[in-house]
């Protein structure tokens, strides 16, 4: 396995203890790439008996994981199903919500509060794209408070136009693929000028 820096030497324990500090400290991933494959980094994301929130938009979900079927710990569901429905209510919901599941802030461990928000493609059709950003960051800095681990779908390409408005709000991005039948992610550690090659996922 082999992780590179901006100056070209490979270094997997700098990579290793930068997603440490991020678990430890609360993060916010945008998972980007091949939609029929992020439902495989989903179900990674999630964890196993965590206290877990699902956001899903209208429209066709990227990651189809159901929240029934995953193991153990609290969840609750927010569904933004109305086309009148604005951007500051969606946000206050959000956050309600992530307050609820965080409870007394002594009862809660890092990285114990998951966050699936399934998708962003939606929204970006639906409102504009300076009041999309305002609510991400809100939410962003919401799941950050509570030392949680967010991750948030979109199903385009890395370059996007919509991926380089919103990447400033998030810590790390991971794009996803299926290569050769096999599933595949890469990391890009954002602001730390620290990649990892494609893995098997």
């Amino acid at each position: 396995m082999q992780f590179g820096r901006g100056d070209g030497v490979p270094d997997s324990t700098t990579f290793s203890q930068e997603l440490a500090e991020l678990k430890q400290n609360g993060c916010n991933l945008l998972l980007v790439g091949d939609g029929s494959v992020h439902s495989n980094a989903c179900r990674h994301l999630l964890g196993n008996d965590r206290r877990r929130l699902f956001v899903f938009t209208q429209g066709d979900r990227v990651c189809a994981c159901d929240p029934e079927t995953l193991d153990g710990g609290d969840r609750r569901t927010v569904r933004v199903g109305d086309d009148d429905q604005s951007l500051n209510d969606i946000g206050s919901e959000v956050v309600d919500n992530i307050d609820v599941l965080a409870g007394p802030a002594d009862g809660l461990s890092s990285g114990e509060l998951r966050l699936c928000f399934d998708s962003l493609g939606p929204l970006f059709v639906e409102h504009d794209p300076e009041q999309l950003f305002r609510l991400l960051h809100l939410v962003t800095a919401s799941v950050r408070r509570a030392d949680g681990i967010g991750h948030y779908h979109l199903r385009v390409d890395r370059k996007s136009d919509h991926v380089n408005l919103i990447e400033p709000l998030f810590d790390a991005l991971i794009e996803v693929r299926r290569k050769g039948g096999i599933v595949e992610q890469r990391w890009h550690l954002l602001g730390k000028d620290v990649s990892s090659d494609w893995l098997p996922l």
